[in-house]
């Protein structure tokens, strides 16, 4: 892992790298996508078919590009049931925080008469792409259904890749679990056109939501505006910002939860404590040995790993919120004080028995969270992203006279004399 000093001169350049992850896009992947995308709007399900068959070794058709309720039923008896029992207590908890999130319809009437307001409806249909690749991730399924059921979509339809066919019997146990009413069997940059467009089987979405590698995210970028998306989602991130008092093997476990996700993740520790650090250093290098998926979290922190020194805790809540990440673990002896001084997280875990894990399975706040500096203008996924809100005016005739002349001069001032007309023949109309 890289050694970095914040008070070093040059530490600013370091900053700037940070601050651009994940800002370059490969020409030829965004020429691949937009290709894709515009066979599957043209094409429909015979390009799904093709390019699932390319991509996938499938032989998909009209016949199987739908899993059915059977399906799912039957895949589940493969599930362990303890697993199934897991997701379904995460599902709860999901939802009980969720429900805190919920807006209603609201409006009020000032002494005028007039009522203005805001009507709250929730999307008619939304998709959730699951990924199928390295890692099958039942849990995004929970955090982006039961999210949006708590919204009140009536319909959620999911896409998920089943290379030669497979398909994760745990993914489709969370479906099951958090209301999706129907699974197709395609994925990538096709799946993403799919619901933006509709196919003949795939129906057209409102808002497609869920994580996915380049192809995927750049997907969505292309068909916002279609669609609503949720994010831009890139590669894993976590910042622990810790004191002398921190423990270091704690840190290092929690480095190493992100580094093995893939090899394009971000794990970062900012200390007060050179000596923290060294510690840490060689902590990870002990865990590393034993981990599973060593190879590529040795990747992930060779290419994207850093040890930053800071002299206090103002000065490492000034880089933490400059790079912004994913999520952000405080482990000092009073977590809490400094929060006010972190502006700019996806998700904040306060002490040394919150880490990152906990967020991603079983706490209840939403693990779909702004990655690549973010967080600056994006926030977590939330019910309020399921949501459709109508402005509500109804004037009083009094109400009206009342602002009518102010209206009329501020459309004068815009040179729009036909806003200011319909205003003005209603200020002229003879009053009742």
């Amino acid at each position: 892992m890289k050694k970095l000093d914040a008070t070093s001169a040059g530490f600013h350049q370091e900053l700037h790298r940070f601050r651009r992850r994940g800002s370059e896009i490969p020409p030829q992947v965004l020429e691949d996508v937009h290709k894709i995308i515009d066979r599957v709007s043209e094409e429909g399900d015979d390009a799904l078919f093709a390019l699932t068959r390319q991509f996938d070794g499938f032989p998909l058709d009209r016949t199987n590009l739908e899993i059915s309720r059977e399906e799912m039923e039957q895949s589940a008896k493969g599930a362990d049931p303890r697993a199934v029992e897991w997701l379904e207590h995460a599902a709860e908890r999901i939802r009980i925080f969720h429900e805190k999130q919920q807006e209603s319809t609201w409006s009020y009437t000032d002494d005028d008469g007039v009522e203005l307001g805001q009507i709250v409806r929730p999307l008619k249909r939304v998709g959730i792409y699951v990924p199928g690749g390295k890692a099958s991730y039942p849990s995004s399924v929970l955090m982006n259904a039961v999210t949006a059921k708590v919204a009140g979509v009536p319909e959620i339809v999911m896409t998920t890749p089943t290379p030669k066919g497979e398909i994760n019997p745990y993914v489709l146990a969370a479906a099951r679990i958090a209301g999706v009413d129907r699974v197709f069997r395609v994925g990538g940059a096709q799946a993403v056109a799919a619901l933006a467009y509709g196919t003949e089987s795939i129906p057209q979405v409102d808002k497609i939501v869920g994580p996915g590698n380049i192809y995927v995210a750049l997907a969505k970028k292309l068909v916002f505006g279609m669609v609503d998306i949720d994010m831009i989602a890139g590669p894993s991130e976590i910042l622990v910002l810790a004191d002398e008092t921190a423990n270091p093997d704690f840190i290092a476990a929690d480095l190493l939860s992100q580094a093995e996700h893939d090899e394009l993740a971000w794990p970062i520790l900012v200390s007060t404590s050179r000596s923290l650090i060294d510690t840490v250093e060689q902590a990870i290098e002990r865990q590393l040995a034993k981990l599973p998926r060593r190879e590529i979290a040795r990747k992930s922190l060779d290419r994207f790993g850093s040890l930053i020194y800071v002299a206090d805790l103002e000065e490492g809540a000034r880089v933490a919120n400059a790079i912004g990440p994913e999520h952000l673990e405080v482990m000092t002896a009073a977590p809490k004080e400094i929060l006010g001084r972190l502006e700019n997280a996806g998700a904040i875990f306060c002490g040394p028995f919150t880490p990152e894990p906990v967020g991603d399975y079983m706490a209840g706040p939403n693990h779909v969270l702004p990655t690549g500096g973010t967080s600056r203008f994006f926030s977590p996924l939330h019910v309020g992203d399921f949501y459709k809100r109508s402005s509500l005016l109804s004037f009083t005739e009094a109400g009206f006279r009342k602002i009518a002349d102010d209206t009329i001069g501020l459309a004068e001032l815009e040179g729009l004399p036909g806003h200011a007309r319909a205003v003005r023949i209603r200020k002229d109309a003879r009053k009742g």
